[in-house]
């Protein structure tokens, strides 16, 4: 087993691990404060909804729609220039986040408007009958209402961002990701890219089961 191990550094592998996770932390946390608003931006917006606006709704949309249609390798590379101007440098963990929430942000928001959509009509109508304000709507009906489908889009979004962080290291993003390219593709060290592989199988897999519990936790039964 040590002998099949022979090219692995653990240390640095303990290095990429904490480097994916410092990106994953960095890019969820501002994904979830730019998607959330943007996510009940387009729902309040939609149609027969309190701030119905077809033009707004339908610009907004086109802008969510065109950021996600990129590849995510491609808006890496796009981005560089203004990556390098927001944190300085376009390598490294720093670098990585800003594409990261770019690429993030507007799949999560979409994920949320959705959840919205599924809260029972009536609880809203029941709620703006009360004579409740817009902003009462959102934080005591609506958001409450969709938090496990919310909780659910967090899950799916962190999951879709360790994808993201892997192909970020294409371009020397740093983690498990460039691991995996210098070493184990590019001078053709399997046992690196096997460890590679499984670490993020199982970061997925953490990710996963922890998300499944909070959306059990905050579901009404």
């Amino acid at each position: 087993m040590n002998g099949f191990f022979r090219n692995v550094d653990w240390s640095d592998v303990a290095q990429a691990c904490l480097d994916t996770i410092v990106m994953l932390g960095g890019s969820l946390v501002l994904t979830i404060a730019l998607g959330l608003p943007l996510g009940i931006l387009l729902f309040l917006t939609g149609p027969g909804q309190p701030w119905q606006n077809r033009w707004g709704n339908g610009v907004l949309a086109l802008l969510v729609n065109l950021v996600r249609s990129l590849p995510f390798i491609i808006l890496l590379i796009v981005m560089i220039p203004l990556t390098i101007v927001l944190v300085g440098t376009s390598l490294g963990v720093a670098g990585a986040i800003p594409p990261l929430v770019v690429a993030a942000a507007p799949f999560f928001a979409r994920l949320v408007e959705t959840a919205l959509r599924e809260v029972d009509r009536n609880t809203v109508e029941a709620v703006q009958a009360m004579g409740a304000t817009t902003r009462d709507l959102v934080f005591r009906a609506l958001l409450p209402e969709a938090l496990p489908g919310i909780v659910a889009a967090m899950t799916v979004t962190a999951i879709t961002l360790i994808s993201f962080t892997a192909m970020a290291g294409a371009v020397g993003a740093g983690g498990l990701g460039d691991l995996a390219i210098r070493f184990g593709y590019q001078r053709f060290q399997t046992d690196v890219m096997l460890v590679t592989v499984v670490l993020l199988l199982a970061l997925v897999q953490l990710l996963q089961v922890a998300g499944d519990r909070l959306v059990r936790h905050f579901t009404r039964k």
